[in-house]
């Protein structure tokens, strides 16, 4: 999710989600290793456990990504086989690599001879394009042992194949049909092997039932386009009532780091940007997202912004610890005698 999970957008999730491991962008070794490291690689604390999100094909230059990571405190390396994006292609990177099992496997050798960290793997279920078909359950389980006999220590697998021709990657999102059960039956003959689902899960009723045949879950856009649905997932997987997290504690909380980045001179809505879905299905969410868009406003202090958007809600409202609104009591018919 290149330019969408930045530090300012984990910093802000962290206040939802307190346990969910989160993912960096996904950063191409050339970045990391010839790129301003403190914008590529830095981040607070607070967004840990966080995992480093690393694309390449040299065995050479991922493990001295890794290397060169190692002196932030990330919680583990990953490498994205899923991307489908024709740049990335070009580049010979992400889910055109899955036609390379071999290859991978040196990667993932590489990079786990480099840390002590987990290393894991984000790939799709098979990928067609280009001349290349490789979609069957059993090219999967090829590509999967091969990174597992590496050293892989988990595998994060979204239920799609991944076309590479003719498809952009939001329509990779959406148009190659999900195949869950190919997921689920990889557990079953691997169990041995931390196997993790990605792909099309907005609602609880979709997302739990997962744990009964996988070990993790993935969320992405989901998280983002609606934040809150992180906290809700997370009372529901980790079993914490999580009763402090509301709206307004978490716009509290970021003043202080509005206020921080300000001295630092950023532009405020390179932060607030990521937050216009916070009260997504709330009464007055439109004139949320309308006030953190363009044209973007301008106060003397960067975080009255937060303070401004929090008059536009009634307390029942910042202090609901709901996802979404409850339903509209239903009214009885009445009856005229």
């Amino acid at each position: 999710m290149v330019d969408w999970t930045d530090r300012h957008f984990r910093y802000f999730l962290r206040q939802l989600a307190p346990r969910s491991l989160f993912y960096t962008e996904m950063h191409t070794t050339g970045a990391i290793l010839r790129g301003k490291s403190e914008y590529i690689l830095d981040f607070d604390p607070i967004e840990r456990p966080l995992a480093l999100q690393i694309a390449g094909d040299d065995p050479s230059a991922v493990a001295e990504s890794v290397k060169k990571a190692e002196a932030w405190a990330y919680d583990e390396y990953n490498l994205n086989c899923g991307c489908p994006s024709d740049k990335v292609q070009e580049a010979h990177f992400g889910a055109c690599l899955m036609a390379e099992p071999a290859l991978v496997a040196d990667l993932v050798k590489a990079m786990k001879d480099s840390t002590g960290k987990p290393v894991t793997v984000k790939h799709r279920i098979g990928i067609r394009g280009h001349g290349v078909v490789r979609e069957s359950y059993e090219e999967m389980v090829e590509f999967v042992e091969a990174c597992a006999q590496a050293g892989a220590d988990r595998f994060i697998i979204h239920a799609r194949i991944a076309i590479l021709e003719g498809l952009d990657p939001r329509q990779n999102r959406e148009i190659p049909p999900l195949r869950y059960e190919e997921v689920h039956r990889l557990k079953r003959d691997f169990p041995e092997l931390t196997i993790e689902i990605n792909g099309g899960f907005r609602t609880l009723d979709a997302l739990l039932p997962q744990y009964d045949a996988v070990d993790g879950v993935m969320v992405g856009r989901a998280a983002y386009e609606d934040p809150y649905f992180l906290t809700a997932a997370e009372r529901a997987v980790f079993g914490d009532p999580l009763p402090l997290i509301t709206r307004r504690s978490v716009l509290l909380a970021l003043i202080p780091y509005f206020d921080t980045w300000q001295a630092k001179d950023l532009f405020p809505h390179k932060i607030y940007r990521h937050m216009t879905d916070l009260f997504a299905g709330f009464r007055g969410a439109r004139k949320w997202r309308q006030l953190l868009s363009p044209p973007y406003k301008t106060f003397h202090r960067s975080s009255d912004i937060l303070k401004v958007g929090m008059e536009l809600f009634p307390d029942e409202i910042l202090d609901s610890t709901d996802h979404r609104p409850p339903p509209l009591p239903r009214e009885e018919p009445s009856t005229t005698i």
